[in-house]
């Protein structure tokens, strides 16, 4: 306070502890994929244990497992107590391979796949051009494996956060994976679907039906994604992971397919990472513009963006729900 009694406010200083948390964060993930691959988590899910049993049964060093036993306490993926480590929560749920969405696959691709192509993000930033992804028929499966695991924790986040019971027919346009419109069907029993898939996911997508026990409330349309014009009567549409693989005009075409197969006030559901006008942009769709982008060269868009191209095509925005973990949906309304 100064002498006159007018209260002095100060500027807490400045720290740089987000800086060093942001430029180390390559550290903890790389000490993640490792703990995972190593089987650090699936040793703690029947019960807690200390270095020395950790390291007996992981067959890891001592040293080596005290270094990711305690990166991962230090990330809050395990407790620590009396020297003894347990599960968190999460990681129970998701890291042991006994739960509905074991992670194990995504964390593979991460650290075979996308880790290589960051090595080579300065030469994207420099040239606006995708890392080259050398692959094998090895790396297709891991590639592929993390794909799809990804898209299945997309796809549990929708159906926990979106009521599909008022629905009786769904149109499920051009995704990758069969998991959203799967999830849709066990959450309404007097749901049926409709696949317009592209020609390649034929097969993939019969097999995941029949051992989801749906193939009888469920169709499948072969035909590529950016030229289907699947039309119909549907009341619930899904453009799951599609549009950051197309162009603008592409895109265009095909949110006006997705209408011409809706009937008037159906809604659409179209779920990806974009990009936001708001004042803190939310890290996870930022993050995914570089990953998409240094890997092969698709697109985030900016979610304004992506709203022109609903308006323009006979959709009007109703809201947008952003998932735990995964992308937005945007949900329309057929006008």
């Amino acid at each position: 306070m100064t002498t006159s009694g007018t209260p002095v406010t100060t500027t807490p200083a400045a720290t740089p502890d987000r800086i060093v948390d942001i430029a180390i964060g390559y550290m903890g993930a790389k000490q993640l994929f490792a703990a995972a691959r190593t089987g650090l988590f699936r040793a703690l899910a029947e019960q807690e244990r200390d270095v020395p049993q950790l390291a007996a049964a992981t067959g890891l060093s001592e040293q080596m497992t005290r270094i990711l036993a305690d990166a991962m306490n230090a990330l809050g993926l395990l407790e620590r107590h009396d020297g003894r480590y347990r599960l968190a929560p999460d990681s129970a749920a998701h890291l042991t391979g006994e739960g509905d969405l074991d992670l194990h696959p995504f964390l593979g691709f991460l650290n075979e796949i996308s880790y290589g192509h960051w090595l080579q993000f300065d030469t994207t930033v420099d040239t606006t051009k995708p890392g080259e992804l050398e692959m094998d028929e090895s790396r297709w499966k891991t590639f592929m494996a993390g794909v799809m695991r990804y898209n299945a924790l997309h796809a549990a986040m929708l159906a926990r956060s979106f009521d599909f019971a008022p629905y009786r027919d769904l149109l499920d346009l051009g995704g990758l994976s069969p998991d959203f419109a799967i999830g849709a069907l066990r959450a309404n029993p007097e749901l049926s679907a409709r696949f317009v898939f592209d020609p390649a996911s034929t097969e993939s997508l019969t097999q995941a039906l029949d051992a989801a026990g749906l193939a009888d409330r469920a169709r499948i349309e072969p035909a590529p994604t950016d030229t289907a014009r699947p039309a119909g009567d549907h009341d619930l549409v899904m453009v799951n992971h599609v549009i950051h693989r197309f162009t603008a005009e592409q895109n265009r075409a095909i949110l006006g397919s997705a209408r011409a197969a809706a009937r008037p006030g159906a809604t659409l559901l179209l779920l990806d990472f974009l990009l936001d006008d708001n004042d803190r942009q939310r890290p996870i769709d930022a993050l995914h513009a570089g990953e998409y982008f240094v890997i092969d060269g698709t697109v985030v868009y900016p979610e304004s963006e992506v709203t022109a191209w609903l308006e323009a095509s006979g959709w009007r925005r109703r809201e947008v729900i952003e998932l735990p973990g995964s992308p937005r949906v945007v949900v329309a309304e057929a006008v």
